[in-house]
């Protein structure tokens, strides 16, 4: 059995994907009521797998009439696509930025889970082991080659 943390991940992604604006506004407490969970348990999740590399932009206000709002970041189309991909790697990527774009880039259906894994293995720091800052530019450099060669 999957853990609260996924299910409460699959339910949010569910209705944010239902959601015309791509956008949802929660109420923290109410989540937690709903899978009987503490309201942290709902932070954590929010925190961890809603993060701007993966693609959301979260918004919160605590208190009295407090919400979470999530976003969905569109990527550009395929032909924007490229210019997006250049500016966002750049000369260095850390290992955590490019695992979120990686992330991002299988949620919009621009590479398979297979494809994903390939680059997540070429780009991960036990591959690429040599000293900062080169190894963020090297990982750079895999990152645009690769995606140049997949989305091309």
């Amino acid at each position: 059995m999957r853990n609260i943390s996924d299910i409460i991940e699959k339910y949010l992604k569910s209705i944010l994907h239902e959601s015309p604006e791509g956008t949802i506004e929660i109420q923290r407490n109410d989540l937690a009521d709903q899978f009987s969970c503490v309201p942290s348990q709902i932070n954590y999740v929010i925190s961890t797998r809603f993060t701007l590399e993966k693609g959301y932009l979260v918004e919160s206000k605590r208190g009295g009439g407090g919400y979470v709002r999530i976003r969905r970041i569109e990527l550009p189309g395929p032909t924007t696509l490229h210019t997006h991909l250049h500016h966002t790697i750049g000369d260095e990527m850390g290992q955590t930025a490019a695992e979120g774009l990686i992330y991002q880039l299988v949620e919009s259906r621009f590479l398979s889970s297979r494809e994903a894994a390939l680059m997540r293995a070429a780009i991960s720091r036990e591959v690429l082991m040599v000293q900062l800052p080169y190894r963020d530019q090297i990982r750079a450099r895999i990152m645009k080659a690769m995606l140049i060669s997949l989305l091309g």
